[in-house]
């Protein structure tokens, strides 16, 4: 299960990499948005709200790539991942990448439990 572990981390961290450098860097095409996800997309971005998210998901991929306090990062980068899994299903209404990137979350989550128990005891 380790290898598994290994493998998700790597994955997970260089994927929430490359669409933070993405964001400030805009190396890789983008589709065109339109309707809701348009709206939604111009709110976030106006306000400076994704500026700050995408911050904090660079933080998270380094924490996770150099084995910097990686329970916590994994707790950091989770409303992330929820709000990516809500996008897909009720503005785009296809759960693609952020079915992905919550199910590793949770994974990590669960398999770190132990790290977890001082939070609700």
């Amino acid at each position: 299960m380790k290898i598994t572990e290994i493998i998700i981390t790597y994955l997970f961290a260089v994927i929430y990499l490359v669409f933070a450098l993405n964001f400030f860097f805009n190396f890789l095409p983008m589709p065109e948005l339109e309707g809701n996800a348009l709206v939604y997309m111009d709110l976030l971005s106006s306000t400076g709200y994704m500026t700050a998210v995408k911050v904090l998901e660079l933080l998270v991929a380094i924490m996770l790539l150099f084995n910097i306090k990686r329970p916590l990062a994994w707790l950091l980068i989770l409303p992330v991942s929820t709000n990516i899994l809500m996008y897909d299903v009720f503005i785009v209404g296809v759960p693609t990448l952020g079915l992905l990137m919550m199910g590793m979350n949770l994974f990590m989550v669960f398999r770190l439990r132990k790290h977890y128990l001082c939070l609700i005891g």
